[in-house]
């Protein structure tokens, strides 16, 4: 459950969009790392057939400073308020529409007191500009990210840029297409800024993380990725579920994270079956003389093995049941802290069955021992 809401956990803000296509750079690792596109190329995008609505997604590192506390490091996620394909999750608090005011933000329920947040009304400095919390959501935010900051894209835009310098050089290429490159200058970061510029709309080559794609009713998502790669090079274009699997590869195959979990499972696993070898060994040794019993009056092996394998499945249903019922009641006490503990009821039932096979099998030991019982224990004093 844990190693499932945690791949699970990755992926929120992808599986939770309406999105039917994302157009990433074509070096993009995972979500959160991934080179940038151009905001120019959301219009190109617009005007590749069977393309019905374009939306821009801005992903930013800033540092969070409270004003009684330590600074902390913040994901900026910019979107449209007004759009369709960008969904930032259940929001409980305030308006999505809020996060058009000028540096309005939105933070995770579960991130409020890492962020030394109140609540609504909160105010701090995101980099070097101000942010006020206008806004609670809830479903977001994934344990091994940083705080994820949500606000309208010229906020992000904004907050993202500030303190850099930034200088565009285009040219004309080939048969007249223009080609633009944007060269960026950090300025020092002990300056600080004379006064607080408004949040400006994004130019044609401001970067942009992500350009969400929805298709027009009937199209063939294979087919229109093909267009989108043809018509925007140095670009790859991925279904919802592909971006996903691509994220959640990354995370379980390419990190130790994965690893541990998997690893913590199988020792898991080796334990309980020493820990009910143990018990039943221990039961059978305290009745051997009852087993001996039954062998002296003609039990074969095969019904004294029988009185185990039941014994065992007893255990394992036993210990499931409450086991369950405590993993249940866990994930969702974690879950308003952004631990997801994901229990599917195919994946409970494949941890019944993982149970009930580790008990049967560590049967095995105690059955060793009936094995080499003599009935003539029954008259020993």
């Amino acid at each position: 459950g844990i190693l499932n809401g945690f791949a699970r956990s990755t992926t929120l803000l992808i599986d939770k969009s309406n999105a039917d296509i994302w157009i990433a750079s074509n070096q993009m690792v995972n979500f959160e790392l991934t080179d940038p596109l151009l905001y120019g190329q959301l219009n190109q995008a617009k005007t590749i057939e069977g393309i019905q609505q374009a939306e821009a997604l801005i992903l930013g590192s800033v540092r969070w400073r409270p004003q009684n506390g330590e600074m902390s490091p913040l994901m900026v996620v910019g979107f449209n308020p007004d759009g369709q394909l960008f969904n930032p999750g259940s929001v409980i608090e305030g308006n999505v529409s809020d996060l058009k005011q000028p540096f309005a933000v939105m933070a995770d329920q579960s991130r409020l007191s890492s962020m030394l947040a109140e609540g609504v009304g909160t105010t701090a400095i995101a980099g070097s500009l101000p942010a006020k919390l206008v806004a609670v959501t809830k479903g977001t935010q994934s344990i091994v990210s940083s705080t994820l900051l949500f606000t309208s894209l010229e906020n992000a835009n904004t907050y993202i840029s500030a303190g850099i310098n930034a200088e565009v050089n285009c040219k004309v290429v080939g048969a007249g297409n223009l080609q633009c490159t944007k060269v960026v200058e950090k300025k020092d970061p002990n300056q600080k800024l004379e006064e607080t510029p408004a949040p400006k709309n994004l130019e044609v080559a401001d970067p942009i993380a992500y350009i969400l794609i929805k298709a027009k009713p009937g199209e063939d998502l294979q087919v229109l990725k093909q267009k989108i790669e043809e018509a925007m090079p140095s670009t790859n274009a991925y279904t919802k579920n592909e971006l996903s699997e691509k994220t959640r590869f990354f995370w379980l195959a390419r990190t130790n994270i994965g690893l541990v979990l998997g690893m913590g499972a199988v020792v898991g696993v080796i334990v309980g079956i020493v820990v009910v070898a143990q018990i039943l060994y221990s039961s059978v040794s305290d009745h051997l003389k009852e087993f001996g019993t039954l062998k002296a009056m003609g039990a074969s092996d095969k019904e004294l093995y029988a009185v185990i394998v039941e014994q065992a499945i007893w255990m394992a249903v036993l210990g499931y049941l409450p086991g369950m019922l405590v993993c249940l009641g866990l994930s969702s006490w974690v879950a308003g802290k952004g631990i997801i503990i994901l229990i599917t009821p195919l994946s409970a039932l494949g941890v019944l069955g993982i149970t009930v096979f580790m008990c049967v099998g560590s049967a095995f030991f105690a059955i060793q021992k009936v094995t080499r019982i003599d009935p003539a224990i029954v008259f020993k004093a």
